[in-house]
């Protein structure tokens, strides 16, 4: 598997997410909250003046939210023809899938589980492998 992929860190641990599904890497100024929404959508931020869906990564796969979000990257995505931004708390490089994707181990919790395709070998380690419709549709926050 030679797979690129956009290498993050979320919640405390190596992630991945295949680069072919990212549009661009943005940070963030200033989001428009959104009444009543789950915990882990934020609100609204745009982008080139089309607006993105925030989604708070560390609180959908159960963990403390990020918190100050104010310069945080995020990585563009489109599902079904609507944009989110996923908000990680850090995007540091781009690399290769050095492996197919195995299961991912006990002791990340369940939304590692839910939300992931596998644990993938790059360069860099081991990281989880994202399955971004899984995290975006909330399937993750409902399992957990």
């Amino acid at each position: 598997m030679s797979e690129l992929l956009l290498m993050c860190i979320i919640g405390g641990h190596r992630a991945a997410i295949p680069a072919i599904r990212v549009q661009s890497v943005i940070e963030i100024e200033e989001i428009t909250p959104i009444p009543g929404v789950p915990s882990f959508i934020l609100g609204l931020t745009a982008l080139r003046s089309q607006a993105l869906t925030v989604i708070d990564c560390s609180a959908a796969l159960g963990f403390e939210s990020c918190g100050d979000i104010t310069g945080r990257r995020a990585a563009v995505v489109d599902v079904e023809g609507h944009l989110y931004a996923l908000l990680v708390d850090e995007a540091y490089d781009v690399g290769e899938a050095r492996s197919e994707p195995v299961d991912v181990p006990g002791g990340f919790g369940p939304g590692w589980q839910t939300a992931a395709r596998g644990m993938v070998e790059t360069d860099g380690g081991p990281a989880v492998l994202i399955d971004v419709e899984v995290l975006v549709k909330g399937r993750v926050a409902q399992a957990a």
